[in-house]
């Protein structure tokens, strides 16, 4: 980490910001990159700038769905009233992001180490990248999915929380694993997009606390004052660009173009399995 400059924290940045959102896999890439840079991806250093521009892109999420955010939380506040009339949707919501985050959380405590040793592993990321391409292209041979949350159960909250685990490994995309699954479970498209973010913000978050917790446990990794400016560079230039990342991929949903990103998944997979292995 020590070797990271500013210009290499942007350009990840970038590179996490735009790659979070759109369904390719941003660990995938801030391995390769960090590769490509000479670094190492598996250090515990650059461990913790992962952590950083992830965080930088649930500030993009928390910009792009505060309107939605206020509304869901002024309803859940409402409903917790003796005298609300109706379901009680926006408590449904928040169990089932509970339920969701149940496997994820176990998965990324009980694996921990093998999934940081993975971002070494240049052909496992080539490929998990084909692995993303092949699940978004079938969402695309689905019906029109047409489920609302009424019909939305348990079970199906369970299996997308699984998928979000799995999607740790690098090369698997969280936000491709996510949705498709929601989408398969017959989650109209919108409506899967939403929920996908909604269950990212505990997890990056669990992650990030992780991540803290090891350096306060260990003084040997506390970052240097000269590491702390590209890691605000860089999580600042992620939470921008992943602000209208995420503009992009909410407009591939609607316009039922989500599977074209299969083609992009497929074609980095292939060149990283050929030519870094």
């Amino acid at each position: 980490m020590s070797e990271l400059s500013y210009i290499q924290a942007i350009i990840l940045g970038v590179v996490q910001g735009l790659t979070e959102f759109l369904p390719i896999s941003s660990s995938g890439h801030l391995a390769l990159g960090a590769h490509w840079f000479g670094l190492e991806p598996e250090s515990r250093p650059m461990l913790v700038f992962n952590i950083g521009v992830h965080l930088g892109t649930v500030v993009a999420v928390a910009a792009v769905f505060a309107r939605k955010f206020l509304a869901y939380f002024s309803r859940l506040i409402a409903e917790t009233k003796p005298n609300y009339e109706g379901r009680r949707i926006a408590w449904k919501i928040a169990a089932l992001g509970v339920v969701a985050s149940v496997p994820t959380a176990i998965i990324g405590l009980c694996f921990k180490d093998e999934l940081e040793q993975a971002f070494d592993n240049r052909l496992g990321i080539g490929i998990a990248l084909i692995a993303t391409g092949t699940l978004l292209w079938i969402t695309g041979k689905i019906p029109r999915p047409k489920r609302g949350w009424r019909r939305f159960g348990w079970w199906r909250a369970l299996v997308i929380g699984l998928g979000q685990g799995i999607a740790i490994m690098p090369g698997v995309s969280r936000s491709g694993t996510t949705i498709s699954i929601a989408m398969f479970c017959g989650l109209k498209r919108q409506w899967a997009g939403e929920f996908s973010f909604f269950i990212a913000i505990p997890a990056i978050c669990g992650a990030a606390l992780l991540s803290i917790l090891d350096v306060i446990k260990d003084p040997a990794m506390s970052l240097s004052s000269s590491i702390t400016g590209p890691l605000v560079a860089g999580t600042l230039v992620a939470a921008i660009t992943g602000y209208f990342a995420l503009r992009v991929l909410l407009a591939s949903l609607r316009s039922a173009k989500f599977h074209y990103f299969s083609y992009y998944c497929w074609m980095l997979g292939l060149i990283v399995i050929t030519f870094m292995r």
